[in-house]
């Protein structure tokens, strides 16, 4: 089912969740054990994100170096098809920019149709860890919009392979990321905003947003996306906090602002199980808030720590 048609439907404010594949060389009782406590909150949808590969060179024995693709995480495809055979819940497997080419993305897509899945999340994502700034594969795609404009042409069966005849017509629903304290790439949030309505204008059906912490700024990027024309729902990603560490990790890592009175609150904490608590009474009071505003989703972010996100849902 597309997550679309689950927010046109649900009576209420839905909740989904989003996971990390396993590592290479975990099992896939590793995601299952993540997983387990919190599917008797019934999730409507479970996102599955992707890291890109990595590249590392090694030395040949004639002193020159050699490139290598090293991908430290499986594919999406299979890791949404497991999950979907063992709890029976739609999935949204992430798909990147980094590090495929535009053929590729096409085989993983004809791949996640053939597996029953039509829902993907399209990002341009992270640069390359050696990397400075984001760097396509050569015929890859180097913006988001444009992996948007492939999926959407495949929905329209419309192929790479131009001299195709009657082809089969994907249907995927298509989610875009939104940042309400803007991109960090972007100059200012007039500009974030128009290339974000061109996405949906080119086909995009929701928004999931950049994990926040204040949910006044949610509102008000709600707000601007309304005056700026963007009227699909704009589902809100929320992460829970649980070490001193990212009080600083967080805004380095992801262009983010913490409320002072959150922070202040951390930094009472002697040790990282009292922040886990003031994450938690921080993620409930936003969960609460933004429940009762009438958002369409709380998606939670839960990579490392489901308990808490348990936590959390089960107080709701």
């Amino acid at each position: 089912m597309k997550i679309i048609d689950h927010i046109k439907q649900a009576k209420g404010t839905l909740v989904s969740f989003e996971v990390l594949p396993p590592l290479k060389g975990k099992g896939i009782d590793a995601l299952y054990k993540h997983l387990d406590p919190l599917m008797e909150f019934n999730p409507s949808f479970i996102n599955v994100t992707y890291h890109r590969s990595e590249h590392v060179f090694k030395k040949r024995a004639d002193g020159s170096f050699e490139k290598v693709v090293i991908r430290k995480r499986p594919g999406t495809e299979s890791i949404c098809a497991a999950i979907m055979n063992k709890y029976n819940v739609d999935t949204v497997p992430h798909l990147i920019c980094g590090g495929f080419s535009v053929n590729e993305t096409e085989d993983a897509l004809l791949n996640l149709q053939y597996l029953g899945i039509d829902n993907v999340l399209v990002l341009r994502g992270d640069a390359a860890k050696n990397e400075t700034a984001f760097e396509p594969e050569p015929d890859g795609h180097k913006y988001a919009i444009d992996l948007l404009k492939q999926v959407v042409n495949l929905n329209s069966g419309i192929y790479l392979e131009e001299d195709l005849k009657a082809t089969n017509k994907t249907t995927f629903c298509i989610g875009v990321a939104g940042y309400p304290e803007k991109h960090f790439e972007a100059p200012n949030m007039q500009t974030d905003l128009r290339y974000l309505k061109a996405k949906v204008d080119s086909g995009a059906d929701y928004i999931v947003t950049q994990m926040f912490f204040d949910n006044e700024k949610y509102y008000a990027y709600v707000k601007a996306c309304r005056d700026f024309g963007i009227n699909v729902p704009i589902i809100p990603g929320l992460k829970p906090i649980y070490t001193k560490k990212q009080l600083t990790v967080l805004p380095k890592t992801f262009s983010i602002d913490l409320p002072t009175d959150l922070s202040n609150e951390i930094l009472k904490c002697k040790n990282d199980e009292e922040v886990e608590q003031v994450g938690i009474e921080w993620l409930l009071h936003q969960s609460k808030d933004l429940k009762k505003n009438g958002v369409p989703v709380l998606h939670y972010y839960t990579l490392g720590k489901p308990h808490i996100v348990a936590s959390v849902v089960k107080n709701l």
